[in-house]
């Protein structure tokens, strides 16, 4: 697969899986033996597990959408710099539905086989998000 290939894999993973909740498409753009790298998120490993952890986020956050604000690829790597929002309508991590609207970013990278994600690595502003849901209290204040 080209470059360009991976990129538009990537885009269609955080578009229709993450931000429509399509979660058939994870089987055609991701591979069975894929390993999802987040402190926030451990163990999650294959389609299923992403499918359940993509369910989890949009059971806490239906409306969720998630925007890439850069991509940039390398060989097999794809990076998205991406920002997500949505309103908390449901218990997310043990933490009930605040219905708060947040907004958070974060980046991505992905590693790709044969067009298909096999590995990815993830870091966000969990800080902030946690902050703006009212769980965790500003810094210095």
């Amino acid at each position: 697969m080209t470059t360009e290939e991976n990129k538009a894999a990537a885009r269609r993973l955080l578009d229709q899986a993450w931000s429509q909740g399509n979660l058939d498409v994870i089987d055609e753009l991701v591979d069975d033996s894929y390993v999802f790298h987040d402190p926030m998120a451990p163990g999650i490993e294959g389609t299923e597990g992403l499918k359940q952890l993509i369910t989890m986020y949009r059971t806490g956050y239906p409306d969720l959408t998630f925007t890439i604000v850069d991509q940039l690829a390398d060989g097999d790597k794809v990076i998205n710099r991406w920002t997500c929002e949505g309103t908390h309508q449901g218990e997310l991590m043990g933490i009930p539905a605040t219905g708060k609207r947040t907004t958070t970013s974060g980046i991505s990278i992905s590693r790709y086989e044969g067009g298909r994600a096999v590995e990815e690595w993830v870091r966000w502003d969990t800080l902030g998000w946690l902050q703006q849901l009212g769980v965790v209290p500003p810094l210095g204040g």
